[in-house]
Parts: structure tokens; C-alpha cells; sequence
């Protein structure tokens, strides 16, 4: 059974309704295994027992928060056992042109890192999915569609096996 890990952080909510709206997207595409974790509760162990890691984060700077960096940080100790799981990334920022693309990156490249393989997409919003403050119906549809078509990559990678 696919194992699903949503990582997120939130002062204001609006990332966390993400996570869930994403979370509504992995239980569309299977039952597999689903845990929903604020990314100051993730420990190692957490990421290793995942098949599919997506991580939220407001957009702070343009990067991620200083909770979801640290997650990744004490991923130092298992550098290397994360290669071949599938990520994915979304973040909620104050306004457009404010970083939201650059914070999904800070995110996908740490997964690179790791040597994860990440769900990308042709149309817009290419890197992951992004809202303005609290995420409208649209964002809330983008979400669920990065958790349904993240879920769904690995579904037919691990069927290749």
C-alpha cells in the first residue's frame, strides 16, 4: 500500500486549509496510507516510512518557513534514503509577484537533493500550487489536483517495478 506524508506549516491558516485540500486530492486517487503533520511534528523516521512526501509552507523572503527548513535540515541524517519517493510542493503567500514560485522551489530543490522525483505541470502554475492569502475555490481545486496527480505519478511508477 502507498504511504502519504502532507507536511505543512501555518500561522494563519491559510496553508494549513491547503494541506487539507491537498489531502482531499490523495484520497481521491487511492486509499493509501495518508498522515497529516505540521512540519515541527516530522521526524526522520516519518519521511523514510513515505512513499509521497508534499510539503506546504507560507512564503516567507520568498523561501520557505524556518519550521519546514528545519525539517529538511535534520534530513541531513538520512541523506540519500529519501531517493526515488515523489514530492511535491505548494505555498500561500501576501500577494503576487511576493516569492511564491521561489518559495516552491526552495522546497522542490531540497527534494532534489534528496534525489525525490517531483510532480511538475505543463499548464500553469507549474511548479505546485500556489494561492494569494487564503485560498479561493480555484486554489483550493489546484491543491486537490497536486495531491491527486502527485499520488497518481507514484502509483504508476511503483506499478513499473
Amino acid at each position: 500500500m502507498l504511504s502519504v506524508l502532507v507536511v505543512y506549516d501555518s500561522k494563519t491558516g491559510n496553508t494549513e486549509k491547503m494541506a487539507e485540500a491537498v489531502s482531499r486530492g490523495v484520497r481521491k486517487a487511492t486509499t493509501a496510507s495518508l498522515e497529516i503533520k505540521k512540519a515541527t511534528q516530522v521526524e526522520n523516521s516519518d519521511l523514510l516510512k513515505a512513499d509521497v512526501i508534499i510539503v506546504g509552507s507560507p512564503t516567507y523572503y520568498g523561501l520557505m518557513s524556518a519550521p519546514v527548513k528545519a525539517m529538511f535540515d535534520k534530513s541531513i541524517k538520512i541523506h540519500g534514503k529519501l531517493e526515488r519517493k515523489i514530492g511535491a510542493a505548494f505555498t500561500s503567500s501576501g500577494g503576487t509577484a511576493s516569492g511564491a514560485e521561489t518559495t516552491i522551489l526552495s522546497i522542490l530543490e531540497a527534494m532534489l537533493v534528496h534525489g525525490m522525483i517531483v510532480q511538475g505541470r505543463h499548464q500553469s502554475k507549474h511548479y505546485g500550487a500556489a494561492a494569494v492569502g487564503s485560498p479561493d475555490q480555484d486554489g483550493l481545486r489546484l491543491c486537490e489536483e497536486l495531491g491527486q496527480r502527485t499520488v497518481e505519478l507514484a502509483l504508476k511508477l511503483k506499478s513499473k517495478k
